[in-house]
């Protein structure tokens, strides 16, 4: 079977491609002379360009500036809508898995709050009492924490209430006691850019939770590693963290989530 080095394709196509790949990741509108700079001479690009502005993926304005078009535009909505994040994100937790070895889990919001929907357990792991669809706790889990810290404080109001009245009521001290300290925990959940616990949702277990996010900005799902706390690194930046926070933004970026566009990066 041909390779994509050795399968037939057509040069131009490609050639003109890096056109576009140009204005992709330009800031804004370029000039045919700062187009074209990085890989063909001014009037080759312009030819390019001529034939995509009929499509409608480049379009110029008065300037003579050129910019990505309506077409182009549509493209990249029809393949957005087409990403699944939990799929993308399925295909790859047995790497992460290995690689930390650690359990490693796949949490989105559900009705109920964190919802566990996949679950993939290393085997020199111990084994973890938890089951697919299973909801998450907001204060003393990685997970609840995580997504605590992107969701609406709306959405999340009556079971912040609920989980601090039943703590208070049974004496833990091991979660947040009011709703300061609740605010502050969420503060450094975003500083951080990761959730952790420690023997806080089960005795002997950590856990971190990274966030994935879409190119709305909003919390897609969560990575969930989790394992006992004889060998398992619950330092920040350590050798859980720092892995794990690397695969959350390398998903994040293939689902469209620009890092430092201007968003709110909360679940509406």
């Amino acid at each position: 079977m041909a390779t994509d080095k050795t399968r037939a394709g057509i040069q131009s196509v490609e050639v003109g491609f890096a056109l576009l790949d140009v204005l992709a990741h330009a800031p804004g509108p370029l000039m045919l002379r700062d187009l074209a700079a990085a890989s063909m001479s001014a009037a080759k690009a312009h030819r390019y360009l001529v034939s995509f502005q009929r499509l409608g993926l480049v379009a110029q304005d008065d300037a003579t500036r050129y910019d990505l078009g309506p077409a182009a535009l549509k493209l990249g909505l029809a393949s957005l809508s087409r990403l699944d994040g939990v799929k993308l994100a399925r295909s790859r937790v047995g790497e992460l898995m290995e690689s930390i070895g650690h359990t490693v889990a796949l949490a989105v919001w559900g009705n109920r709050g964190p919802t566990i929907v996949h679950w993939e357990e290393s085997p020199e792991s111990v084994t973890v009492n938890l089951r697919l669809g299973d909801v998450m706790p907001l204060l003393s889990s990685a997970t609840g924490r995580c997504f605590a810290a992107h969701v609406s404080q709306d959405a999340i109001a009556p079971m912040l209430q609920e989980e601090l009245a039943r703590a208070r009521k049974i004496g833990r001290t091991d979660v947040p006691a009011t709703l300061a300290d609740v605010r502050k925990l969420l503060v450094e959940v975003r500083e951080r850019g990761a959730a952790r616990v420690v023997n806080t949702l089960l005795p002997g277990i950590a856990g971190f939770c990274a966030p994935v996010f879409d190119s709305d900005g909003h919390m897609a799902l969560g990575i969930v590693v989790m394992g006992s706390t004889a060998g398992f690194d619950t330092e920040w930046n350590g050798a859980v963290d720092k892995p794990l926070r690397a695969a959350a933004a390398r998903l994040s970026a293939d689902l469209g989530y620009a890092a430092d566009a201007a968003g709110t990066g909360l679940m509406r």
